[in-house]
């Protein structure tokens, strides 16, 4: 076990880089399960979810090969060697459950557990497997397991009741070798939906539409390999944002897509902060003499504020002036932070889906736990500005989503380490 020591910090100024999008990265090679050809993706991020995708792989017959030193990671799969998802692995990361579509296109059947991963919610996959069922597969669930079996999978028009972003992307993966064509209707539109339809394209699938609300995809008869690069990490993007205003700093950001970042932008401008493009990124900085302003925030899908970066918001609002009002609309039990954040001093109350945020002059350093991934960057954020230490335990969740991200906090100035409990 370790844990993260923190003492307060001064304002964070240099330039940092965003690593590659681990929510990119994760059905990507996924989607690699549908060739025998070698793939290889590039700009990989060096994390725990990532290391669990590429052993997840590796059970059903992918032979890997991760350059750490190159962020980049090669994968072939000349024969699917198992249909089955083993149960640790699977219950240790969301992402498990789409290697669902890629298997029964290629190997005409699955048996996999339904997924894990940070506990902020129900995140059924009642959407991935009616779009499944709706291409031919024939699925049943007994015990915690999902059977699933089709002789071929077929096109077909499918509406998502909620454009879930896991469904969209495992129904576009199933029906790139679908006899026909797939209409998916009320798609996801996220960055990382584009990206995957970016990779399938390369490799010779026919996806058109990625970024709209409705996705039509042609079936091929088979996939080649290639090379692709994965998109930045517009979460770990955002969360240096915020650390550079809540730490009254001067950080450019580096390796980024500003489209991919305008709702996190238009807040902490909201907030008076200065968020400004530059040639190679997007600079960040603390204009006021006095403390930042209060700014409700209103979780949606994409293009709306992402769920992902309403704790670390939090943080910020915590010692903004006035009263702020956080509206989770994605996850109903995605404020367990609160409790470490009232811990530090943060005057919080909530009420039903919401968080109302009393700003406060100081927060103080303490011993807190991670409880899930953004919760944990939170906590990191809040105790960069908190008074004395501030000791995190649980990191292994922060792991997950970011990459070496005490390293690169320190390269801004913040006073961060790493330590075995």
């Amino acid at each position: 076990m370790e844990k993260f020591i923190i003492t307060q910090s001064p304002p964070l100024k240099g330039t940092v880089r965003v690593s590659g999008s681990k929510n990119a990265a994760l059905p990507i090679l996924a989607a690699t399960l549908l060739t025998e050809a070698q793939c290889v993706i590039k700009d990989v991020p060096e994390l725990l979810d990532v290391q669990r995708m590429e052993e997840y792989l590796q059970t059903f017959g992918a032979d890997t090969q991760w350059q750490r030193e190159k962020n980049k990671i090669t994968v072939g799969v000349k024969k699917i060697a198992s249909t089955e998802a083993p149960y640790p692995l699977a219950c240790s990361m969301r992402a498990s459950f789409l290697v669902m579509g890629p298997l029964l296109a290629r190997a005409a059947r699955v048996k996999i557990p339904l997924p894990g991963g940070c506990a902020i919610g129900a995140r059924p996959v009642d959407q991935h497997l009616k779009g499944l069922a709706a291409l031919g597969a024939e699925i049943t669930q007994e015990h915690g397991m999902v059977y699933a079996k089709a002789k071929r999978l077929r096109g077909a028009n499918i509406y998502l009741d909620f454009p879930s972003v896991g469904a969209t992307e495992n129904i576009m993966m199933a029906a790139v070798l679908a006899r026909g064509r797939t209409i998916i209707e009320n798609s996801a539109i996220e960055p990382e939906i584009v990206d995957l339809a970016g990779f399938l394209n390369a490799i010779g699938a026919d996806v058109r539409g990625a970024g709209t609300d409705t996705i039509r995809i042609n079936g091929v008869r088979g996939l080649r390999g290639g090379e692709y690069t994965i998109i930045p990490d517009r979460i770990e993007a955002g969360t240096f944002m915020v650390a550079a205003a809540l730490t009254r700093g001067d950080v450019l950001i580096e390796n980024i897509v500003a489209d991919h970042l305008k709702p996190v932008a238009a807040k902490l401008k909201e907030a008076n902060a200065a968020v400004e493009e530059a040639e190679t990124g997007l600079q960040v900085r603390y204009v006021l003499r006095g403390r930042l302003k209060r700014a409700d925030i209103k979780t949606l899908p994409y293009p709306g504020f992402p769920t992902d970066m309403q704790a670390q918001f939090m943080s910020l609002l915590a010692l903004a002036e006035g009263t702020s009002i956080i509206t989770e609309t994605i996850f109903e039990n995605r404020f367990m932070h609160v409790g470490e954040l009232k811990r530090m001093g943060a005057n919080i109350k909530i009420e039903s889906r919401s968080a109302i945020v009393e700003g406060v002059e100081k927060l103080a350093g303490t011993q807190v736990r991670t409880t899930d991934l953004r919760a944990g960057a939170a906590l990191i954020l809040s105790g960069l500005i908190a008074e004395g230490e501030t000791e995190i335990d649980d990191i292994y969740h922060i792991d997950r989503g970011y990459c070496k991200i005490e390293e690169k906090l320190r390269g801004l100035g913040a006073k961060i380490k790493r330590v075995s409990s």
